[in-house]
């Protein structure tokens, strides 16, 4: 065999690439990280606090307030300069990544364990207290995972460990809702809450027992710049990489990406409750069933880029997102009926679960590794953010008009995202990213 064949990168693309992934050691880990990540945001951000708190007899304008307590995963870019540049300090031992990957992820055990013993229908203050503190750490977990994953692997992998990563994160999302929701069922809130904090330490353990991954050169430069540098050097990067006009675009296009998906993500619980399904119901079709379908479509979302690029993906993906908004007419229009709720929950959890996929590889092209965490953190960030403000306000909006109006005006928030995308499209280039990575 030829010293260049030798040297040659291995090939991540198609089925046998993703089995290569998923051979490796990284993949186990970023299987066990998207775990770890999966697990609480339901719990403190999402579908299972929202249905909690309606199962306590919360009104739907206060539970869209409170969803608001999460923020911290809409603004984790601003702390994730430190990430970049320092390493926890009682646990610098474990590297710059490590370090601050199991300081988080056992503020987020612990803040779990604090939210068991809250009692939402006395008051919500402490609540909210305890989902700031466990957002703010499941925030920082997330920063420190995506940084992880780019770095772990070359360029051409992400799309592959990204499916690896989605696996272990929808499998969390499985527990943290419908182990939840069965455990608060047949049991408490209180025992559901307690026994998610517990396993909290398999993702810690992960952390324990991965390599840290190695910095390139360049990163060593980035972390010499002063402190002041290091806040602003990363979106000054960004720019200077990808030109202020494109730049501006790209990041109004991630914002809107999924905006649809965001609008309706905090009534989803209450809305299965108000159409007549019990805890049960949502645990199964939603928390299992749901989740197994996303799997399936974070994968043949990875299958998809490697085949045919993220391009053309990123408008199968947006239209998917939109679309599958409809789909919940079905149960506005047959309550109770639970054919309606699997047909519902198909057309989302797969179109999610592939626009998931193809938007971790786009934004994963998008970064420069100098600034992985601080950068990838302001994409996920602007992915969230326009779609987690309406949603503070959806309760309001259902109250005022109906469900079925609310998800009829969520599915047309789509029509900006392709305004966007049709002014980006000749101007994505796919293989810039990893040309630059490789000669890097």
């Amino acid at each position: 065999m030829s010293e260049a064949a030798e040297a040659a990168p291995a090939s991540y693309k198609g089925w046998t690439g993703i089995r290569r992934a998923f051979g490796t050691p990284s993949a186990l880990t970023m299987a066990l990280f998207g775990f770890g990540s999966g697990l609480p945001f339901l719990l403190i951000a999402s579908q299972t606090l929202s249905t909690r708190l309606r199962d306590v007899g919360l009104d739907l304008g206060s539970i869209g307030l409170i969803s608001l307590a999460s923020f911290f995963y809409l603004l984790k870019f601003l702390w994730a300069p430190l990430l970049d540049r320092y390493a926890f300090p009682l646990t610098a031992f474990l590297g710059r990544r490590r370090s601050w990957l199991l300081v988080a992820q056992a503020v987020v055990a612990v803040s779990l364990f604090g939210l068991a013993y809250m009692r939402p229908e006395l008051s919500v203050t402490g609540l909210v207290v305890w989902v700031l503190i466990a957002s703010f750490a499941g925030a920082t977990q997330d920063s420190v995972v995506d940084a992880y994953r780019i770095e772990i692997a070359p360029a051409n992998a992400q799309a592959a460990l990204a499916a690896t990563y989605t696996l272990g994160y929808r499998v969390g999302l499985i527990v943290g809702g419908a182990g939840a929701l069965y455990i608060a069922e047949y049991g408490s809130w209180t025992m559901a809450y307690v026994a998610m904090s517990s396993l909290m330490l398999l993702p810690l353990l992960a952390t324990l027992l991965s390599r840290e991954p190695s910095a390139a050169p360049e990163a060593a430069v980035a972390r010499r710049i002063d402190l002041a540098g290091a806040f602003w050097q990363p979106f000054t990067s960004f720019f200077s990489r990808h030109g202020l006009a494109f730049g501006i675009a790209l990041l109004l296009f991630v914002g809107m990406y999924k905006f649809p998906d965001q609008v309706i993500g905090v009534m989803a619980g209450p809305f299965y409750l108000d159409s007549g399904y019990t805890k049960a119901d949502i645990a199964t079709v939603s928390k299992l069933f749901g989740v197994w379908v996303g799997i399936l479509g974070a994968f043949a979302g990875g299958l998809a880029v490697a085949a045919f690029g993220f391009r053309r993906m990123l408008l199968v993906a947006v239209l998917g997102v939109a679309l599958s908004n409809l789909a919940f007419l079905l149960m506005a229009h047959y309550p109770s009926q639970i054919w309606a709720f699997y047909a519902a929950l198909l057309a989302d959890n797969l179109c999610q679960g592939f626009a998931g996929t193809v938007s971790i590889a786009f934004m994963s092209s998008l970064t420069d590794r100098n600034f992985t965490a601080t950068q990838f953190a302001l994409l996920v960030s602007l992915a969230n953010l326009p779609g987690k403000f309406v949603g503070g306000a959806s309760g309001y909006i259902v109250e005022a008009t109906s469900y079925s109006t609310f998800f009829i005006l969520s599915a047309a928030t789509v029509i900006p995202a392709l305004a966007l995308l049709a002014w980006l499209w000749p101007r994505i280039r796919e293989s810039g990213a990893a040309a630059r990575d490789q000669a890097a």
